[in-house]
This record gives structure tokens, C-alpha cells and sequence, in this order.
């Protein structure tokens, strides 16, 4: 069975000035709506470009502005497969894609945290694996745009869908047994990559998880001991005296978001002195942000899950 959602945008008409033209995506039968919001009356800074040079491009849409974030239950899909057949929907009924990208061409973690994103569990986002799309239907009155932001984790497929122009009608649920559920595409399973050395992940995608790091829940203290990754790391900082990283530590999903976002900017800061104290980098090089459990990047039902979630990740804040 799928599940549609109506997107309903004014369009004045010269027969019929007041009358809603439906916009509908058929979201596939393992699709389930795990959140909404509705503003009547707001406003969405709409990403019509690529983050680059501290600035994401935007164009300033206002009216009813509604935020829906979507699970698809199944193993093995890929972002594309989810994004295309939602895209052609939007073609197909009028809209132009003004802007989309993948993961590092979108801007990467800068693009993430400059869009406006439910959390976490409603809508998952992995930051090495994200599309997006803006697109925009013309009208007599208040453009219409509709952006989507697709990702997804192990076991299921995420996409949020922002939806501002004229106040809708209604916004109604419909059920039908004429589109298949979504599944992987039949091929191979494609092989896991070995995770890339410090160096080469930092010059490619310009952000490297610490493995060998670790915290204890609720606590910020790294212990003891030598760690391979902070000496191999005080190493390419300090052979690049005209760069800049930021150390973000991230937690599980145990406590409030604001504890663990103080918790892990501390995580983080702990890093950061032993980089000073014990290896000699230059303060002004490194920097500590916290971003509590908003990107984990495994299931937080596990203690397993839990252990993975809870790391500290440079990132290369260079932009020369």
C-alpha cells in the first residue's frame, strides 16, 4: 500500500482565480510519516546554492510553511533511488529545480547545519550520504517552493520535504494500492570501503573521525595514554600552519540535547588541550564545538550503537 501526500499550492487560474491546484508525491508503500509541522503564517530561507565562502545561498520564501519528515523501511537503498522518483513527481507537475547536490558538493557538514532539519530520531541525516533538492512553481500570486533533503542509515531511507507558498486548504493523507513499496535496485550490494588514513580523508572530504578516542557516557574525560590519532593528527596541523580545524565531539542519545551538546563541546575542549599540552599545536589552529546526538552515525538502541556515536571528528575549516 503507498502513502501520498497532498502538497497543496494556490493557483490563480484565469477561469478559476481561487482555485488549489493539488501537487501530489506518491511516496512508496513502506513510507510511514513520522513527523509534521505546519506554520501557517512563517517564513524559510530556501538553499538555492552549494555552501561555499561562510555563505548558503538563499532565497527568503513566506507563507505556509510545512515541514514533513518521511521513513522508508528498507535495507540496501541509496539516496539517489529515493530522490529520482519524488523529483520527476515535481517535474511532472510544473515545478524547476532550481538547485541540487550530493553530501561535499552541497557543502558537506556546513550545508547540514545551515538548514533547517527535524531531529533526530524523526529524521536522520548521515553526513558522509545526504542529497538535496529546492524546486520552485511560478504563480500569479506567491511563488511556490518545495525542498528535499534525502539520507539514510542501515535499515531505512529518510527524506524531510518543506513545502512554503499560499496557505493550503487542507493538507490531507491518501491511501492507495496502485505503487509498490520501495526497494533496493537489483544489483550487488556494493562493497564497503575501508576507511580512509587521516590525511587523505582530511585533503578529500575534509573531516576525520577519531576511532581510537574514547568516552564514557556522560563523561568527558579522555583518559590516560597516548593516542595514534592525536599524534598523527598534531602532525598534519602542524605541517599546515595556514590551516584551521575545528574538534566536534558528538554524544549518544542518552539525556537532554542541551546537556549533550555541552557534553560534547567538552569532549571536544579535552581534545583540543592535549593537542596543545601534550603535541604542541597552535591554539590558533584548533578550535572545540559540541554537537551533542543531532549526527549519529549508528543506532542509539545498542550499547554498541551508543559506544560509536559518542567520538570526537576534526574537521579542516580552511577555505583556501
Amino acid at each position: 500500500m503507498s502513502i501520498r501526500t497532498r502538497i497543496l499550492a494556490i493557483a490563480c487560474a484565469a477561469l478559476m482565480p481561487m482555485a488549489a491546484m493539488a501537487a501530489l508525491l506518491d511516496f512508496p508503500g513502506n513510507a510511514v510519516l513520522a513527523g509534521e509541522k505546519i506554520n501557517q503564517r512563517g517564513s524559510y530561507k530556501v538553499p538555492v546554492g552549494a555552501w561555499q565562502n561562510g555563505e548558503l545561498p538563499s532565497v527568503m520564501a513566506e507563507g505556509e510553511v510545512m515541514q514533513q519528515a518521511w521513513k522508508i523501511t528498507a535495507t540496501g537503498l541509496t539516496t539517489l533511488q529515493i530522490l529520482d522518483p519524488l523529483k520527476k513527481q515535481l517535474v511532472d507537475e510544473g515545478f524547476e529545480v532550481v538547485f541540487e547536490c550530493a553530501t561535499d558538493a552541497c557543502g558537506g557538514f556546513d550545508f547540514r547545519f545551515e538548514t533547517d532539519v527535524m531531529p533526530e530520531p524523526v529524521m536522520h541525516v548521515d553526513l558522509g550520504d545526504f542529497r538535496f533538492l529546492s524546486a520552485e512553481r511560478k504563480t500569479d500570486d506567491t511563488p511556490e517552493y518545495i525542498t528535499l533533503l534525502v539520507s539514510r542509515s542501515q535499515n531505512a531511507g529518510f527524506v524531510q520535504l518543506m513545502r512554503v507558498g499560499e496557505p493550503s486548504e487542507k493538507t490531507e493523507l491518501v491511501t492507495s494500492t496502485t505503487s509498490p513499496a520501495l526497494t533496493p535496485i537489483s544489483e550487488p550490494p556494493p562493497v564497503e570501503q575501508p576507511a580512509l588514513p587521516l590525511e587523505q580523508a582530511l585533503q578529500e572530504k575534509g573531516h576525520y573521525i577519531l576511532e581510537d578516542l574514547v568516552f564514557q557516557t556522560g563523561s568527558s574525560d579522555l583518559g590516560g595514554g597516548d593516542f595514534a590519532s592525536l599524534a598523527e593528527l598534531a602532525d598534519y596541523i602542524k605541517a599546515h600552519p595556514d590551516r584551521t580545524f575545528a574538534l566536534v565531539g558528538h554524544t549518544d542519545a542518552e539525556g537532554s540535547l542541551a546537556g549533550n551538546i555541552a557534553l560534547s563541546k567538552k569532549r571536544a575542549a579535552s581534545v583540543v588541550r592535549r593537542l596543545i599540552n601534550d603535541y604542541g599545536v597552535d591554539k590558533k589552529q584548533i578550535s572545540a564545538e559540541g554537537n551533542g546526538f543531532l549526527s549519529p552515525r549508528a543506532t542509539n538502541m545498542t550499547e554498541d550503537g551508543r559506544a560509536q556515536n559518542r567520538r570526537v571528528e576534526v574537521i579542516d575549516t580552511s577555505t583556501r
